[in-house]
């Protein structure tokens, strides 16, 4: 099956409907930041935490059907094959080290794997995969980029962020402030702001 090429509007229209089905308060409440791993067992996957790689460049990864998964086992210091269930996202423990949002994000961005691609991966025995490169290795980074996409809109409603944003006073820690009600780094809302023409 070939990948749908989604537009922004598109994806925006996945997130609402997948936040306004998880919790309509997530929208409609008072701004805050969305509980993406509740948001994942509410959709009926599973998280795991393993050392994906030994040198941290593996962050995650969506398994879609029952298979094995290489991971890194610090004590006899080599990889082995786990088993893992199907609708699984398996997330690096290195993330739970960190506070930048990272764990959030990649979290999201497997999430977003599973509400967009599960069609084109399901029942082929490939896993979505998620790295900390620059570079996408993976072979479409179309697909990535949706992911990514997806991901920044499921942890920063727009409707939410541009609530908050026009009742923030301007300052210089304007932004840094909205990025810790949600839950994200300051990069990656700074990032959102400029998108949205907001700043």
């Amino acid at each position: 099956m070939d990948m749908i090429y989604r537009s922004v509007a598109a994806l925006e229209a996945i997130a609402r409907r997948t936040l306004n089905k998880f919790d309509p308060m997530i929208l409609g409440g008072p701004p805050t930041a969305v509980p993406i791993e509740k948001l994942a067992r509410k959709l009926g996957l599973c998280i795991e935490y393993q050392c994906l790689r030994k040198n941290g460049w593996l962050l995650g990864e969506m398994v879609y059907d029952k298979t094995f998964v290489p991971v890194y086992f610090h004590e006899s210091k080599k990889y082995d094959l786990i088993a893992v269930a199907g609708k699984t996202i398996i997330l690096d423990e290195s993330l739970l080290d960190q506070n930048d949002g990272r764990l959030r994000f990649t979290c999201a961005h497997e999430i977003a794997h599973w509400l967009l691609h599960k069609e084109l991966y399901a029942g082929t025995g490939q896993a979505a995969a998620f790295t900390s490169l620059k570079r996408s290795s993976e072979e479409n980074p179309a697909v990535e980029r949706q992911a990514n996409q997806l991901a920044t809109l499921l942890l920063m409603p727009t409707v939410q962020v541009k609530r908050v944003f026009y009742t923030t006073k301007n300052g210089l820690d304007r932004i840094a402030s909205i990025a810790e009600l949600f839950e994200v780094s300051k990069q990656a809302m700074g990032i959102f702001l400029r998108e949205h023409n907001l700043i």
